[in-house]
């Protein structure tokens, strides 16, 4: 997998050897960046935006926004063979004044209280079983993680029924293969 754009174009990400750990393809990130930067429906761009990637993996997500000229992204990840990956693909990518990994499970009470301001792309990437999806969603929601124009996106297997909090407004809805993109806000 390689960044797929930007100032780290070219850049190979380390994968996890393991199954535990999807990475997101290629495909469906260049299409998330293509949608951030050319819909109408979203007032929100990468480059200077404070990100945060939930369930971070590898990091490529994350890292893609930093190529694209990210001021900084947040990494959250618990998954300890996903975090020494991370890791390892931050430093190679000299990316470490640019980025923070909070090594928490984000299901625990305070972790995501522990973030200091607010983020204009949140990215979710749990494992297509996880259930909670709406308790992180309430959560950013309650602590007012994302800024007034911000996006939340998730990206979900395509056959999970969505069920958001009632302040969140689901904006974009895509397939791609056996999963889907959902970008969203928070509501007014």
């Amino acid at each position: 997998m390689r960044i797929i754009s930007g100032d780290l174009k070219g850049k190979k990400i380390l994968l996890p050897s393991d199954r535990l750990t999807r990475p997101l393809k290629d495909l469906t990130k260049e299409s998330i960046f293509n949608i951030i930067n050319h819909s109408k429906l979203l007032d929100v761009k990468v480059e200077k935006a404070n990100v945060l990637d939930l369930f971070s993996g590898v990091g490529s997500f994350g890292l893609e926004c930093l190529s694209r000229r990210a001021l900084f992204v947040t990494f959250i990840e618990n998954y300890k063979d996903a975090l020494t990956i991370l890791k390892k693909n931050i430093n190679n990518m000299s990316q470490q004044n640019f980025s923070k990994i909070i090594e928490r499970d984000i299901f625990l009470e305070n972790t995501l209280k522990l973030l200091n301001g607010r983020f204009d792309i949140i990215f979710m990437d749990p494992p297509y079983k996880e259930k909670k999806v709406l308790n992180i969603l309430n959560t950013i929601i309650k602590l007012n993680l994302l800024k007034e124009n911000g996006v939340i996106i998730i990206h979900r297997h395509r056959k999970e029924e969505n069920i958001f909090p009632e302040k969140f407004k689901t904006i974009i809805n895509k397939n791609y293969g056996i999963s889907k993109i959902i970008f969203g806000n928070n509501l007014a």
